[in-house]
């Protein structure tokens, strides 16, 4: 009989690039979730999915030359092959780019327009493009997105505008009366203080500057913004406003969204007042959960600290990967990923704690009961601690569980673990396996190992469902439910275990193991960095056709060229500018030689104000364009008649 339903979802993820181990983290805790909710009696939906829209992924399709649904499509498949990877099972993946949810998603649009609760304005403000937020000067961290830290640029254009400010005192109530929507409670505050209370302003959901998006259905040359196309994704996937909406109506109000603590804000706060104007019902609760870091910083690709998930598969299984996070990620904070440590715990609780336990069980099964199974017929008070411990386990993972303590529920199940091990030692099977007779005796010793294992192995499901189903092939479990773990008696004397079973996780030789794995990263670094695709740097402030006729910009000719004494990045030019002979100064020694430029057509700033620059007249400034790395080059205008006007 079912105890409800559970509805979980995690963010959907900008596929602008492939993900890495901490976007993994999010979904891999959300499927720990939702499989233990289906464990535990619940009706589960999970659902994951993509945010494909936007002028970022828009740019980068650009410089790929490919159209933007050509470049989402292939991400996109990266990220649904690292689930399988991951051993994820969602019930649902959706993409901003399915039809459906674009057309539900314009029908929001316009019901909130209809409602007064949208209105056209014009926008003009800092915009961030990597994370399609727009700040105030007052937001700026040293002049740049206080979010991920890179430049903004100013915009100015024509929009649609929400009416956050209406709903901003109703949702405070709502909040302060439901102190368990937002968690963990430390983030509840942050949100109150920080963004509602100092007052809400009205929010920007379309643009006219790009046009990969939702279009707005009655007004074409907007699209929708990120935020109304995005954060509805989670009642569009339930068929909310379509013609079947039987998920809609048994699984929404969401149990819990799952998200990093960078995007709570959209979710407790844009995301509750959009719901709020549909007359829709708030999800119960939003958790914020902490970054997994690297080197003590947020993983970047553009710090060089992104670890991939793929790799650690393939070098340690997908269980290890899972078990890593969520164990050594305190749920709801932050925590650090270094190599070391994670093979360190790999061996510990992984190889020798549970996998030596099923290695030895198995092992002592074949050695004094050629694999078959003995009935508990001889037991002692020495039992009764193992028993007791392993009974009242699940209702402890199930406690944590309920309050999304995940690294917690995982060490009451590793307390069983232990606790099996620890009865190895105080029993001594090799000891009484010498005297015939205690072989009864020896019998249910091993039964109760057995049956420990058993209970650890559906617990662990959840968790490490490979490891789960590898455990239950090697002691051949048949009762694998949640209800059959409430007493110590579900195997099944009789059963013939697996001959000789494989270490589930064998020990790995750290040192190896780890100049191994930094070889690897230096080779990836340098690939990635070759196939990298540099984002557009921010455009300056508007300028009129008037700015522009102010500079003169005119073709010339390089007669002669040589550096200049004691300037290692200046080169010294003469120029040929219809008849007229000038000297200029300029900073791209680094890029070419000086027999390079004799000969070559330049264009040339020819209006600029003369300077001195290391003792040199400079008359006029050369054109030229760089990805300010590694790159430049001098716009070459063909050979025309120099002083021909660039316009």
């Amino acid at each position: 009989m079912s105890k409800g339903t559970y509805y979980i979802t995690t963010p959907i993820y900008y596929p602008s690039a492939n993900l890495h181990i901490g976007n993994t983290y999010t979904t891999v805790a959300a499927d720990a979730i939702a499989r233990f909710k289906k464990l535990t009696g619940y009706d589960t939906f999970f659902l994951t999915g993509t945010d494909e829209h936007g002028q970022k992924i828009q740019r980068l399709a650009e410089a790929k030359g490919v159209a933007p649904k050509e470049y989402v499509d292939e991400i996109v498949d990266g990220i649904k092959n690292l689930w399988k990877i991951m051993n994820i099972r969602y019930d649902k993946f959706i993409r901003t780019t399915d039809e459906y949810h674009v057309e539900t998603v314009q029908r929001i649009f316009k019901k909130l327009y209809d409602k007064g609760d949208i209105y056209k304005g014009e926008y003009e403000g800092l915009y961030c493009t990597p994370c399609e937020s727009f700040w105030t000067e007052t937001q700026l961290v040293d002049g740049k997105c206080p979010d991920c830290g890179r430049p903004v640029e100013k915009t100015k254009e024509e929009a649609y505008f929400f009416k956050m400010s209406k709903y901003a005192d109703k949702l405070i109530e709502y909040i302060e009366a439901h102190p368990e929507f937002i968690q963990p409670t430390t983030r509840k505050n942050e949100m109150i203080n920080n963004f509602l209370k100092p007052g809400l302003q009205d929010l920007c959901i379309s643009r006219t500057s790009f046009d990969w998006g939702v279009p707005v259905s009655f007004d074409e040359k907007h699209v929708i913004y990120v935020w109304i196309d995005a954060l509805t994704n989670y009642i569009t996937a339930l068929g909310y406003d379509q013609e079947n909406d039987q998920l809609y109506n048994k699984y929404w109000p969401a149990n819990v969204h799952l998200v990093g603590k960078d995007i709570l804000r959209f979710h407790t706060i844009y995301w509750p007042i959009m719901l709020m104007a549909l007359d829709i019902p708030l999800p119960k609760q939003v958790f914020g959960h902490g970054w997994l870091l690297v080197d003590g910083g947020k993983m970047s690709k553009s710090k060089g600290n992104v670890v991939d998930p793929v790799t650690l598969v393939e070098h340690f299984g997908t269980d290890s990967v899972r078990y890593y996070l969520l164990h050594e990620i305190p749920f709801g904070q932050d925590g650090m990923y270094t190599s070391e440590t994670f093979i360190k715990k790999t061996n510990s609780d992984l190889a020798n704690d549970l996998g030596n336990l099923v290695n030895r069980t198995i092992a002592m099964i074949n050695k004094y009961f050629e694999g078959v199974i003995q009935a508990p017929t001889v037991k002692e008070t020495i039992d009764d601690d193992l028993i007791k411990v392993a009974v009242e386990a699940p209702i402890k993972v199930e406690a944590k569980m309920n309050d999304l303590k995940i690294p917690e529920a995982l060490d009451e199940i590793f307390t069983l673990v232990r606790r099996s091990n620890k009865y190895i030692d105080e029993t001594m099977p090799w000891v009484l396996a010498k005297d015939e007779s205690k072989k009864e005796r020896l019998g249910t010793v091993l039964y109760n190992l057995v049956e420990s294992l058993r209970i650890v192995s559906v617990m662990i499901s959840a968790f490490l469902p490979e490891t789960s189903e590898n455990i239950n092939k090697q002691i051949k479990v048949e009762l694998t439910s949640w209800d059959s773990i409430a007493s110590f008696d579900g195997t099944k004397a009789g059963t013939k275990v697996i001959e000789k079973g494989e270490a589930i996780f064998p020990r790995i030789d750290v040192e190896k193991k780890l100049e191994e794995l930094a070889n690897l990263q230096e080779q990836q670094m340098k690939s990635t960095e070759d196939q990298k695709v540099p984002e557009m740097e921010p455009i300056k402030q508007e300028i009129t056709i008037e700015d522009f006729d102010k500079i003169d910009l005119r073709v010339a000719k390089v007669l002669e060229c040589e550096p200049v004494k004691k300037a290692k990045k200046l080169l010294k030019l003469k120029v040929d500018l219809g008849g007229e002979v000038r000297q200029v100064v300029s900073g791209i020694a680094k890029y070419y030689k000086p027999e390079e430029m004799v000969g070559k057509y330049i264009v040339l700033v020819a209006n600029l104000k003369p300077v001195k620059l290391m003792g040199e007249l400079s008359q006029g400034m050369i054109l030229a364009a760089s990805d300010d790395k590694d790159k430049l080059v001098a716009v070459n205008p063909g050979e025309l008649v120099t002083g021909s006007r660039v316009k």
